[in-house]
């Protein structure tokens, strides 16, 4: 159970980002309550797993979801670069944050 609330921390980080991405775009005062809002939320999951989970394992599984989830969003819906390189790195850091859940 304490997984899946992390997990769910690292998706509301990353649609968190999202919104956050939106906003410096546009400026609209929906896209900066939704990044409050789901930045708060994210933070409360993240919490709650803190009390069952090693500090750092749980930050460095809720960064790397964060991270992997903004950089595929990026390239899915924003056009960002999809180059090989870029994809090996994205790759590395999912397979480490994997690997920490595996060793916890």
């Amino acid at each position: 159970m304490v997984w899946s609330i992390l997990i769910l921390a690292g998706i509301f980080e990353m649609l968190a980002i999202t919104a956050l991405n939106a906003y410096t775009h546009h400026k609209r005062s929906k896209d900066l309550l939704g990044m409050l809002i789901l930045f708060a939320l994210s933070f409360v999951a993240l919490t709650y797993a803190m009390q069952n989970l090693p500090m750092s394992t749980a930050y460095a599984v809720w960064t790397g979801i964060g991270a992997v989830g903004g950089a595929l969003i990026g390239m899915l819906f924003f056009k960002e670069s999809k180059d090989i390189k870029r994809i090996i790195c994205i790759a590395v850091i999912l397979a480490s944050t994997v690997g920490l859940k595996l060793l916890s």
